[in-house]
């Protein structure tokens, strides 16, 4: 039997009309729980009768981070529409063939983006624009709020039932549309609620882009779950970032960002003298997270709460608590109350003792049915209900999570299995270095060896006869990168992840 959906914002719009849902920082923006409501009813009246969106139609986004993007979303649930965050940063190509695939009835979309919208509109003449202005100025987004109803009746949904559809990063072909359900973003909810502190007075900084499940599901729609308040900064930016989370008038209790958007902020200038302490989550997740970096933030007594996560997964799969975030130094820590996990060998049997590595698969109701039109992408990604994570893991013997490495990003040397996030733990021991990717590179005689590509901090030097000496001390020897290479910048994501496949095709 389907459990039926039921209006989070309306819930909390009577109990707490007064309480602030939402601050856009880039328009200096504020809306409360009974505006929030509001506009999002209206949001959603307007999308029925002026574009005829219903149950399981596709509304699309493209825009930067804003509590827009929040509203679209949950007057997404009124109806029963399934929302499609675009991920801005891709080109016009890459964006049609989505929308393309998603096949959405509306685009709703920053007017920063008006170019790559109209590209996208005249390879799809079908589908209608929706323009918004992320400073809430005159817009047709603002005019048909403001003309629409607030009454609404919501949809008859049930957890089973669409409410995300968002695509993967296509690091290997065409990005893949992972279906996200009702049910899947409560269980997330429910799953991160205790190890991560979830309240109805959690602060949420969200720093991540919101097309993107980390961004979405870690924290902001369990703030909104909560009755908490979401904070919403446009882009990423690493001293103001630091100035939030010291601000005593704010309070952020919450934040999760990617080891990278970590690092930038230890390089920061602030970071060693400002206080830190009202904050009570410190999510990390999304890559493989450097010891040295969890060490630098221990030593100012804050533990990183590493998780494992994906956006099939919705995304929590395992977490640390913050009181064992810095006893289980390295480890994604334990599965999820509803969350089922097994580490397997390469004919999927389950690996039968501790600290072997094998891929992790993953089982449970915060796991996605499958991906939008791709039957060949379901067959080769569930076994029996469970989804193959591509990652390279292990469990210790008290059933800790440890993630290794992306299995794509493993390489063999010499018939010995290497994993690049332990060789770059060992490079970031070097004070010298910013940032630091090691990849496999073709080799005659040992199929692949290790290229360290390496990016120093300002006003530093570093010889690579220095790196590769440090190296040879601390590896063996079919571990150790033969080549190393500067740059000065690596490729990044929007969420912050180093794009290994662009330095692998250099």
């Amino acid at each position: 039997m389907s459990v039926k959906v039921y209006d989070w914002v309306a819930y909390h719009a009577p109990q707490a009309p007064n309480k602030i849902a939402m601050i856009d920082l880039h328009s200096s923006r504020q809306f409360t729980y009974a505006e929030m409501q509001n506009r999002a009813a209206r949001l959603a009246n307007g999308l029925v009768y002026q574009f005829g969106i219903g149950k399981g139609d596709r509304v699309a986004a493209l825009t930067n981070n804003s509590t827009d993007c929040l509203e679209i979303e949950f007057a997404c649930q009124k109806l029963g529409a399934i929302y499609v965050p675009l991920n801005w940063r891709l080109s016009v190509p890459e964006l049609e063939y989505i929308v393309g695939d998603a096949d959405p009835k509306l685009l709703i979309h920053e007017d920063v983006f008006t170019d790559a919208t109209l590209a996208l509109h005249n390879a799809n003449k079908t589908l209608a624009l929706l323009e918004l202005n992320a400073l809430g100025e005159d817009s047709g987004y603002e005019a048909l709020i403001e003309d629409a109803s607030t009454s609404i009746e919501l949809a008859e949904i049930t957890h089973d039932d669409l409410w995300v559809i968002m695509y993967t990063s296509g690091t290997t072909g065409h990005p893949k549309g992972a279906m996200i359900t009702h049910g899947m973003t409560f269980w997330n909810v429910v799953n991160l609620l205790n190890p991560h502190r979830l309240s109805e007075d959690m602060v949420n900084l969200c720093v991540l882009p919101l097309f993107h499940t980390g961004g979405l599901n870690c924290y902001s729609n369990p703030a909104v779950h909560m009755g908490g308040l979401n904070i919403i900064m446009r882009n990423f930016d690493a001293g103001e970032a630091l100035k939030l989370l010291a601000d005593p008038g704010i309070k952020i209790s919450h934040l999760i960002a990617v080891p990278t958007n970590y690092l930038f902020m230890s390089q920061h200038p602030t970071f060693e003298s400002l206080d830190l302490s009202t904050v009570k989550t410190w999510g990390i997740g999304g890559a493989p997270t450097p010891t040295e970096l969890i060490n630098i933030y221990r030593d100012r007594n804050i533990g990183l709460q590493q998780a494992f996560g994906m956006t099939e997964t919705s995304p929590v799969v395992s977490a640390l608590t913050a009181d064992n975030a810095l006893e289980k130094i390295g480890s994604a820590g334990l599965p999820a109350m509803h969350t089922e996990i097994k580490i397997v060998d390469e004919d999927g049997g389950v690996v039968a003792t501790p600290d072997t590595v094998g891929e992790l698969w993953v089982k449970g109701p915060n796991v996605t049915p499958g991906y939008w039109n791709r039957p060949d992408a379901n067959e080769s990604s569930f076994t029996d209900g469970w989804l193959h994570t591509g990652d390279a893991a292990y469990l210790d013997d008290e059933g800790y999570v440890y993630i290794v490495d992306r299995w794509k990003d493993m390489y063999i040397s010499g018939g010995e299995n290497v994993y690049p996030a332990e060789i770059e733990n060992v490079i970031y021991q070097l004070p010298e270095v910013a940032e630091v990717a090691v990849i496999g590179i073709a080799n005659a005689r040992r199929g692949e060896v290790g290229q360290a590509i390496i990016v120093v901090k300002p006003d530093a030097s570093l010889a690579k006869d220095t790196v590769l000496k440090h190296c040879s001390e601390r590896l063996a020897k079919f571990k150790q990168p033969q080549t190393v290479r500067f740059l000065d910048e690596l490729p990044h994501n929007a969420t912050g992840k180093v794009l290994k496949r662009e330095l692998r095709a250099e």
